[in-house]
């Protein structure tokens, strides 16, 4: 087979300022530190404990505990350590022993703004079992835990210990694993610590930051900017090879049209993923025959609409510093989405012959280039990748301006490219404003209509007030053409007008109330053709929310829904909904209980009409720690829908189960079985993997998917639609 190698190239122009103020020097730790939890070491007893003030459930309120939080460095990392006291130590929350997992437990924590570019921090935390877990935050957690993206990772190492007077935590955080930007001997980082209690619902915080954000305590732009001196970062070599074996089968059509035959398949791979710091402050992703194996599967979803779904990206590759692409258009739309990459239309993977990936700051300038080459597949000839993207802060240190450009090129000729503008200015107090433009130019397009800018391109324009606290708002207007078409991104629709305006208001209560925040809010928008300003589909929507201090959450909603359907909209049981115009109305209730319960139900109801029929949906997703070895939870979603003038119903259920078994923190097994009644189906995908050590893995990953009603269509279906077992070991060396 030949493959050819094909290459794209973007180009980009932005500028800016950079912030001044106030900032705390770190203390330079005076000996070693033992990593093993029990803080004795004489380095730490002179270093003063930092001032904390508590965040929540009252802000400024008396701290029923005591916390002590130190934070240090030497040449090569951070230190932190925590003593955690607390007068109920069987009240310690320690539910769970599974990496990356966080299950109601006590947490002890640090975010840094590595690059202080109050944009992206990363979050690193642990809990009295000493669980790890590492988070990275974009775009200032300006959409709450949306911005947070779990399936990152990086080196770093903890140890915790704990006896009757509480439990107490020590973390060591690489250099070589942030990133940073040098200033001649000093870097200035942003940082925030805290300590979460789960029994009593309170985090004690440094610096003094006020609960007035959507997770204002990740907030990259609140973070307190600190000094440290005589940093070298070190530029290790990280190169990972990874061996994978393993057996299959796949049901297929037989020729004749009248059974399904099996294929057997067994792989045998290898391949090499390197990571190298260039700099302190640049890093560069090589990767050659890519494999995402241990990777978990996507939820099953059912689509009640005509346009696609968008799933996240869940592959460790397109993880590192991952916020600085983005380029999110409002709602799922965005210029670039990874999953384009190694991934066909149907989720199917697309073997990754080769790929380089570097992040990172030069100077004043964020940057981000992917370049990534795709063997051909049974439905996409070989493909090449490309995508740069650069940023640069401009007025203040909460305000920046950048440029993105995107290219998709076909072995067979077909070619696909994006570019696009976009600033987002902080112009006072809470107050932006978001400006973005994205032209794309497509052969299809080109052959078929010629090309007209005003049609390829978009439009968003955005000012918002921003807070939890008082009144916020938002009012955008979004224009997309007809042949818009980032094929390196994600857009459901085009052709249309967007006009939206959000507003809510927000209480804080003390006392003895119980109640901790009350918010009320309205958002409505809607779309409308380009070719005549006619409605497409329009929404409003009022909601009301209810915090207790004890964590515990009530939500409401009330949705009006105005639909005019060009074409018949079909559901997988045959039944349909006529072209036409519709108006439908739900409402919706939610309950979601508290974080230090070991178990923690989330329970969503609605009811209303649904285009000329009714709609009634419930959903049940509880989590029980039975253990600290033992986490069960899942999910179940019922709905149930009448047409009465057709006669037509359609009923489904979606059910997730999830369990996860922590033999130690580096032992583990994770069990996610599916089942979608709409598909027929029921999927399972098992992983155990053990963690030698960071960057040192097994894995083995058993998926299988079982067709649960075999003669809804001729031929009969296979019992098992396919199964495969794989074996993968991953081994990183440090040069």
């Amino acid at each position: 087979m030949t493959v050819r190698v094909l290459c794209s190239i973007s180009v980009v122009l932005v500028c800016g300022t950079v912030r001044g103020q106030d900032a705390m020097k770190l203390p330079r730790l005076g000996g070693e530190v033992h990593l093993d939890g029990s803080l004795t070491d004489r380095a730490w007893a002179a270093i003063e404990p930092l001032p904390l003030v508590m965040y929540q459930p009252v802000y400024a309120g008396d701290m029923t505990e005591q916390t002590e939080i130190r934070v240090g460095y030497d040449d090569e990392h951070i230190y932190i350590s925590g003593a955690l006291f607390d007068s109920v130590p069987e009240g310690i929350r320690g539910n769970s022993l599974y990496r990356d997992q966080y299950s109601g437990d006590d947490t002890f924590a640090i975010i840094l703004d590595p690059f202080n570019d109050d944009e992206n921090t990363l979050w690193f935390f642990t809990t009295p079992n000493g669980v790890r877990v590492d988070l990275a935050v974009s775009d200032d957690a300006r959409a709450g835990f949306e911005s947070v993206n779990g399936s990152w990772n990086t080196y770093w190492d903890v140890a915790t210990t704990r006896d009757e007077r509480g439990w107490f935590a020590e973390m060591r955080i690489p250099f070589s694993s942030l990133g940073f930007q040098a200033d001649s001997a000093s870097v200035v980082m942003g940082m925030t610590v805290y300590r979460y209690i789960a029994r009593t619902n309170e985090r004690h915080i440094f610096p003094d930051i006020r609960p007035d954000y959507d997770m204002g305590f990740a907030k990259a732009s609140q973070t307190m900017e600190v000094v440290l001196e005589g940093v070298r970062s070190s530029k290790p070599v990280y190169v990972t090879p990874y061996i994978l074996a393993g057996a299959g089968e796949n049901a297929r059509l037989a020729r004749s049209g009248s059974r399904y035959r099996t294929d057997f398949d067994y792989p045998r791979e290898i391949g090499l993923d390197v990571k190298y710091n260039l700099t302190s402050n640049l890093t560069l992703d090589l990767t050659a025959n890519t494999d995402f194996a241990q990777v978990e599967a996507d939820d099953e979803e059912v689509n009640l609409t005509r346009f696609s779904l968008f799933f996240p990206e869940k592959r460790q590759f397109f993880q590192e510093r991952s916020g600085i692409f983005n380029f999110n258009l409002g709602g799922s739309n965005r210029v670039f989405n990874s999953r384009r990459i190694g991934l066909d239309d149907d989720g199917q993977e697309v073997r990754i012959l080769a790929g380089t990936r570097l992040t990172g700051r030069a100077g004043e300038w964020d940057i981000g280039i992917i370049n990534m080459q795709t063997d051909e597949s049974a439905k996409l000839p070989s493909e090449n990748f490309g995508v740069l993207r650069l940023r640069r802060r401009v007025i203040n240190s909460y305000s920046y301006a950048g440029l993105i450009g995107t290219s998709r090129l076909g072995a067979d000729g077909s070619y696909n490219v994006t570019y696009g503008l976009d600033g987002m200015i902080r112009v006072t107090g809470d107050e932006y404003l978001t400006l973005q433009f994205v032209q794309s130019v497509d052969d299809e397009v080109v052959e078929a209509d010629g090309y007209r800018p005003d049609d390829s391109g978009a439009l968003r324009i955005e000012w918002q007030r921003r807070t939890v606290r008082g009144l916020a708002y938002e009012l955008s207007f979004t224009r997309v053409g007809q042949d818009y078409a980032p094929d390196v991104g994600f857009q459901n629709r085009t052709g249309y007008y967007r006009p939206g305006t959000a507003a809510s208001y927000g209480w804080f209560f003390a006392g003895r109330s119980g109640i901790r925040r009350v918010s009320v809010g309205a958002t409505g928008f809607s779309f409308l053709r380009l070719e005549d300003r006619s409605i497409e589909t329009g929404e409003v929507e009022v909601a009301a929310d209810l915090e207790l201090m004890s964590g515990v959450t009530f939500g409401s909603d009330m949705e009006l829904v105005v639909e005019d359907l060009p074409d018949t909209l079909s559901f997988a049981n045959g039944s349909f909904v006529p072209s036409g115009r519709y108006t439908f109305t739900s409402f919706g209730v939610s309950y979601s209980a508290r974080d230090g319960a070991l178990f923690r139900p989330q329970i969503d109801l609605s009811a209303g009409s649904f285009y000329d029929g009714s709609v009634v949906s419930a959903g049940v997703s509880p989590t029980w720690n039975a253990s600290r070895n033992l986490e069960l939870g899942g999910s179940v979603q019922a709905v149930s829908i009448r047409f009465p003038k057709r006669d037509q119903e359609f009923d489904f259920v979606i059910s997730r189960l999830r369990a996860q078994v922590g033999f130690d923190t580096r032992a583990s097994v994770s069990a996610f079985v599916q089942y979608n009644s709409a598909a027929d189906l029921v999927s399972a995908n098992i992983r155990f993997r053990y963690n030698f050590r960071e960057g040192q893995d097994l894995w083995i990953v058993y998926n299988e998917g079982v067709n649960t009603s075999r003669d809804r269509v001729f031929p009969v279906l296979p019992f098992t639609a396919a199964r495969t077992v794989l074996v993968k070991y991953t081994h990183t060396f440090r040069l």
